[in-house]
């Protein structure tokens, strides 16, 4: 069984199950393609015969932060947070750290969010609600990992869009009137975040 509808429960034999109406089903596909259309494409495959070392040192990613504050979110900068470790060091020193490290890992990042956010479609795309029932959708395997992958940053990705910094803020984004346009929004995103949460407990 799929436990309560839009709660993950254990599968038995291993992995998890959710059930998901069309709705459910419908929103959650939108968003995970809206999410693999702001990621990005991929890189290009390498040559079977390609050098595995030549091509790690070859392919090079943007080295500056992406100014789009959701994608920001995503791919934030490895240095300067506010820890005590990081105030002793000099800001310049620290941007040429965080550049560096986004140029040898942020395609690498990209593709695994790009692989996490098409599992999602491709799971979902295996689902047949039929005449408005629920659907029981099976996950085993690497796929709960990679759900939870997708959930996080497709809550990311909203929070960034509804500028909430503090898992607070969505309480009070909650009490919005109905016709607030940011409303379906602040929906998704606490839908999401119960989603994201009872997977992470069954786990």
């Amino acid at each position: 069984m799929g436990g309560s509808a839009g709660m993950f429960a254990p599968r038995k034999g291993g992995g998890v199950t959710v059930t998901l109406d069309e709705i459910e089903i419908s929103i959650l596909r939108s968003l995970a393609v809206q999410l693999l259309e702001l990621i990005g494409p991929g890189e290009p495959e390498p040559a079977e015969d390609a050098d595995p070392l030549a091509v790690l040192f070859a392919s090079d990613g943007p080295t500056e932060p992406p100014s789009d504050p959701a994608l920001a979110r995503l791919f934030p900068d490895a240095y300067g947070g506010p820890g005590p470790e990081d105030q002793a060091v000099d800001p310049t020193e620290l941007a040429a750290r965080s550049a560096e490290f986004r140029r040898f890992t942020e395609n690498d990042l990209r593709t695994h969010k790009r692989e996490d956010a098409l599992a999602v479609v491709r799971s979902l795309d295996g689902l047949a609600p039929a005449g408005g029932e629920a659907a029981v959708l099976e996950l085993t395997g690497e796929l709960p990992l990679r759900w939870l992958g997708a959930l996080n940053d497709l809550r990311l990705t909203i929070a960034a869009r509804l500028d909430i910094t503090e898992d607070d803020e969505s309480a009070a984004l909650l009490r919005l009137p109905d016709d607030d346009p940011r409303k379906p929004m602040v929906m998704a995103y606490l839908w999401l975040g119960g989603l994201q949460e009872s997977l992470i407990e069954t786990l």
